[in-house]
């Protein structure tokens, strides 16, 4: 198993953290689909942006399973540790640096991936946040600022001697974004150069990828983001398979069925109604693009004005998917389903 500080993890199949996507809601359901870890969306490092709803709920904690994972981003070494220590307080127990975040209003403010190109200010910034919390910190990466300053190595060793608990790459560069296919060989060298638990990230979407990019990189554990939209229940998948060598059962679509409602009900809890409706528009287009034989109802659902509308006609359709997935009855058996 994974050790990171204190703390053995569950499963060396971890949840990649994603701004708009892994609030509470979805870091509770993706742990209880066996996720190993499920970091927070990230945070920025100026608390003086902290009083408003978004950063408010990036706060919460309240139900959340241990470990923890607060993901924080910035460029000054001692607004992140301040932040640290904030967060700390506030239940995180472990802090995660990002430096891979691609997103241009993230890189052009010198944050995320864009500090791969002062390797001194990472050191600083590492140095920093390590000395000033009393939890373990691990950082979230990349290959590098471009495919010509490929320095995931150098930031690695970096990394461990700044005394950061576990890293996480993304097999590209900022200069890739999220275009292309992610490369290995770099996570591969990593490994080979530090002894500390590594993650790799990029394009792992199905067991037996997860498989693959662990034989051919060496690496710790895996790290999935995008082949979570929609179906959280992959965490579920690759632990089956990483274990057993097998393709586990397919989820019951009843518990399919169970785990979106649940899911939309969390969302309304947790936004209020306005909010909730419209992140939850998102992972219904998710849910029900991965759907087999789901009927196209996207449109209806995303034009739903109220959360009551929003959950009767998601709950109607799959329950006509659960409905139809009953097997046959026998002859001379009498249906009691028109009573159900």
């Amino acid at each position: 198993m994974v050790r990171i500080g204190p703390y053995e993890l569950s499963s060396n199949v971890v949840l990649a953290p994603m701004a708009g996507v892994t609030d509470r809601p979805f870091r509770q359901i993706a742990r209880r689909f066996g996720a190993g870890l499920a970091a927070s969306e990230m945070i920025t490092s100026d608390v003086r942006l902290w009083t408003t709803k978004k950063t408010q709920r990036r706060l919460d904690h309240a139900g959340e399973p241990e470990p923890r994972v607060v993901q924080l981003a910035g460029a000054d070494p001692d607004a992140l540790a301040e932040a640290a220590r904030r967060n700390i307080d506030l239940g995180a127990q472990i802090i995660d640096i990002n430096m891979g975040c691609p997103a241009k209003k993230v890189c052009n403010r010198l944050c995320g991936s864009a500090l791969l190109t002062d390797e001194n200010l990472v050191a600083k910034i590492l140095e920093g946040v390590v000395a000033a919390s009393s939890v373990p910190v691990t950082l979230k990466t990349r290959t590098g600022w471009n495919r010509d300053q490929r320095n995931g190595v150098r930031i690695a060793q970096l990394a461990e001697s700044c005394g950061i608990a576990a890293l996480s790459v993304h097999g590209r560069t900022r200069e890739d974004f999220y275009e292309g296919a992610a490369e290995y060989e770099t996570i591969r060298d990593i490994r080979s150069r530090i002894g500390i638990p590594l993650f790799a990230n990029g394009d792992v979407d199905s067991p037996e990828k997860a498989r693959a990019v662990l034989d051919f990189t060496g690496a710790t554990g895996v790290m999935l983001g995008r082949a979570a939209h929609g179906s959280p229940w992959i965490f579920r998948e690759v632990n089956y398979f990483l274990s057993r060598g097998e393709i586990a059962p397919a989820l019951p679509i009843s518990e399919v069925s169970a785990t979106i409602l649940a899911h939309l009900e969390s969302l309304y809890d947790f936004y209020g109604e306005e909010t909730g409706i419209r992140v939850a528009r998102k992972h219904l287009g998710w849910y029900f693009e991965k759907l087999q034989d789901a009927p196209d109802v996207r449109r209806e659902l995303m034009a739903a004005s109220t959360s009551a509308l929003q959950f009767a006609l998601t709950k109607t359709c799959l329950d006509r998917l659960v409905e139809d997935a009953r097997p046959p009855l026998r002859p001379g058996e009498v249906s009691q389903r028109a009573f159900g």
